[in-house]
């Protein structure tokens, strides 16, 4: 690691390079506003690419002297960094990729709060008011790819993963790309950068030059998942759950590799979807994978969703172990049903409209102890919302794990509590102490503390 600290003034590539005299100024507000600790925190993120860190706490702590400001120029603007990470400079200039999303952090925290939030044409406490502005986001990202067949691959996985699985991320990506399918992951490291750099080899091999690798975050989690420079469509979610429904609405096809509470909370949020009753007949392929010694990892996984959702959940998935030609050919022919399906529907191609994705999805969860102790985890309710409270257990343990806030919660009040019925509590702890000893909780090498505690 580069743990040189370098000063610059950065010149945008691409699409901030030309800004009218107001966009400029209301840039330069918003900069030094209310928004600016989120903007900061985000852009030492992305320029701390390639960092063995997975803790957010310990990511602004150990650059207290960062800084960024927007500064105004003739032509539009440039941004000033101080002690900004060297990892993202190469013989005193910014990568080139790096330089694209620290841009690409600007025009979403902006967007966002200028045109989202308290904006009367979006009504964030409804269900369709969420799904425009996701809409809306990813429109003025410019990501969505209109007049083109489905082919985009959403990969999950750990940022925590074992080399030979973290290889195995790269031959499915391979695979994939080479049957002219595209990758979108959440841009982090692990099973979210193999399949994008395995993609880039089959999409060569191809003569694909216009291949789509697209990294959704947000500004809680990109702290523990720097963007790669591999992706070249980055965007910026206001929250995770904003940041899930733009999986589901971009993607044609879901891949999960193995990984830990993160991994679980996206399997989890995609079968509450799935499971709702105005979903069962839509088509969307979702598959299990990983190498051969994770055979008893994705048992554990199934086992944990049978014993909470049931049979029918387990139905929407396959597993598929150490077979990554297989995982490719069956999701190219799961994507051709889905556009089959969206074809005779009238749906887009491009985003998913027709998926009905409930308020209990929607509402950003804030992992409080208190939040996390009143959870309703129990089978006396439909089992779409279930699977929508388990997201949001899981949703807080990741917070407990890696992001700034929830350390501090846990470091300043003791354990997240989870309570509920044992016949849930039992599997749930059972597949947290596998993701324990099978150190999927942080980076390699990196000792765990719990940050919380099961009450049966």
């Amino acid at each position: 690691m580069n743990d040189k600290v370098i000063d610059a003034l950065i010149t945008p590539i691409g699409r901030l390079d030309v800004l009218s005299k107001l966009e400029v100024g209301k840039l330069l507000d918003t900069s030094k506003g209310g928004l600016y600790n989120v903007f900061r925190n985000c852009s030492l993120a992305v320029l701390n690419c390639g960092s063995s860190l997975d803790d957010g706490k310990e990511l602004l702590e150990r650059y207290k002297s960062f800084d960024i400001r927007v500064k105004q120029v003739e032509r539009g603007i440039k941004l000033e960094v101080t002690g900004a990470p060297g990892n993202a400079f190469v013989d005193g200039k910014m990568i080139r990729g790096i330089n694209e999303h620290l841009f690409a952090v600007l025009r979403d925290v902006i967007y966002v709060n200028d045109e989202i939030s308290g904006n009367p044409k979006f009504d964030l406490e409804s269900s369709g008011g969420v799904t425009n502005g996701v809409f809306h986001i990813l429109r003025n990202a410019n990501i969505l790819r209109p007049m083109t067949n489905p082919h985009l691959v959403v990969c999950w996985g750990g940022h925590s993963i074992k080399r030979e699985e973290y290889d195995y991320t790269k031959e499915v990506g391979y695979q994939i790309g080479l049957r002219g399918m595209d990758i979108c992951t959440g841009c982090g490291p692990g099973a979210m950068k193999g399949p994008m750099k395995g993609a880039t080899i089959g999409h060569a091999k191809q003569r694909i030059n216009n291949g789509q690798y697209l990294g959704i975050s947000e500004p809680g989690i990109i702290a523990a998942e720097s963007p790669n420079p591999i992706v070249n469509d980055l965007v910026i979610m206001p929250d995770i759950e904003k940041r899930l429904e733009a999986f589901v609405r971009t993607g044609h096809g879901i891949v999960v590799f193995p990984g830990g509470v993160g991994t679980a909370e996206e399997i989890l949020y995609l079968l509450g979807i799935l499971l709702h009753p105005d979903n069962k007949d839509i088509p969307y392929p979702m598959i299990l994978t990983g190498p051969e010694h994770t055979e008893e990892y994705f048992k554990g996984v199934h086992q944990f969703i049978g014993d909470s959702l049931g049979i029918e959940a387990q139905q929407r998935y396959q597993v598929i172990i150490n077979d990554p030609a297989r995982v490719a050919r069956e999701m190219l022919s799961g994507i051709e049903r889905v556009k089959a399906f969206r074809k005779e529907a009238g749906d887009a191609y491009y985003f998913n409209w027709m998926l009905k994705i409930e308020r209990a999805f929607q509402q950003p969860f804030i992992p409080s102890h208190e939040n996390m102790a009143n959870l309703e985890l129990h089978k006396k309710q439909d089992r779409h919302l279930l699977a929508a409270n388990l997201r949001r257990a899981f949703s807080g343990i990741v917070a407990g794990n890696v992001k700034d806030e929830g350390i501090r919660a846990i470091e300043e009040h003791g354990h997240f509590e989870i309570r509920g019925d044992a016949e849930i509590l039992g599997p749930l702890d059972a597949l947290l102490e596998s993701f324990v000893a099978q150190q999927r909780m942080k980076l390699p090498g990196k000792k765990y503390t719990p940050c919380y505690r099961i009450v049966k």
